[in-house]
Parts: structure tokens; C-alpha cells; sequence
């Protein structure tokens, strides 16, 4: 369900919006917010709850690993794309669980209409490793609809 309303999408939004993105921000068209969920080092796994203003995605970015890694993307209030460098965009809406292998290049975020939130998790792998890259355009974010 696509909403504008920051306060309606708050009482849908069950893991908390939690604080602006700023450690993040450069690599995002938009404001984000990120909840974490779990500590970092412990467990092994860490769990974000990360929530779109709409219109925000990130950049184009790779979870590069030798051996395992890659991310899980547990979607769970609002609506929001997620792409993979030369497929179609899948929409997103809460319930959709999307599985990103490791060194595939990739994007998500809102859709232009809608708050999205969905919890991020790192899949452990080795020689894991983030690489942001170029933003994804206003072209190719208004195609989507």
C-alpha cells in the first residue's frame, strides 16, 4: 500500500523508522533512516530496519565476497523498487523477500508515491565488502512509474 502519509506509514512501520541515514547519506538520492536491529559483531548477522522517504534509493552498489555474502531484503511497510543491473524492476511491497547474491550490482529504495521501509541483512561471507557506485539517474527512476 503506497502512502505519503509520514504518519500513517509510521503506524505501519513495526521496527521504527530510527534516525536520519547520515553515516550513509552520500550514497543516497533522498533522505534514509536506519534502525539497527542488532549490535554489530554480535550476532554474526546484522539486521537494519531501513526506511525511505519517498522517492529516496540508494546508489548502485555491489556486496562483494569471495565465498558466501551477498544481502536479504525483508520488506515490510510501504512500497519500493528493487533492481538488478540489466533486469526489469520489481516492485516491492510488504512481504517480499528479496535474495541479492554476492557481487551482483544493484539498487533499491522508495517508490515516488510511498514511505518504504524493509530490514537489510548482511549475509556473511569472505572477504565481504561494500562498492558504491554511480547514483541511479532521475531517467531511470521516472521510468519505473
Amino acid at each position: 500500500m503506497t502512502t505519503m502519509n509520514e504518519e500513517v506509514f509510521s503506524k505501519e512501520n513495526v521496527f521504527g523508522k530510527g534516525q536520519a541515514n547520515t553515516a550513509y547519506a552520500q550514497y543516497f538520492i533522498g533522505e534514509s533512516f536506519l534502525n539497527p536491529l542488532t549490535s554489530a559483531g554480535s550476532p554474526a548477522v546484522g539486521l537494519a530496519n531501513v526506511t525511505f522517504e519517498p522517492g529516496c534509493r540508494n546508489n548502485w552498489h555491489i556486496h562483494h565476497a569471495d565465498k558466501g555474502g551477498g544481502q536479504i531484503l525483508i520488506c515490510t511497510a510501504g512500497e519500493g523498487w528493487y533492481q538488478e543491473e540489466g533486469k526489469e524492476a520489481v516492485s516491492l511491497v510488504p512481504g517480499t523477500v528479496i535474495t541479492i547474491p554476492a557481487n551482483v550490482k544493484h539498487w533499491h529504495g522508495a517508490k515516488a508515491d510511498s514511505w518504504f521501509s524493509h530490514i537489510a541483512m548482511d549475509v556473511p561471507g569472505e572477504n565481504a565488502q561494500n562498492e558504491w557506485c554511480e547514483p541511479v539517474t532521475d531517467e531511470e527512476y521516472a521510468k519505473l512509474g
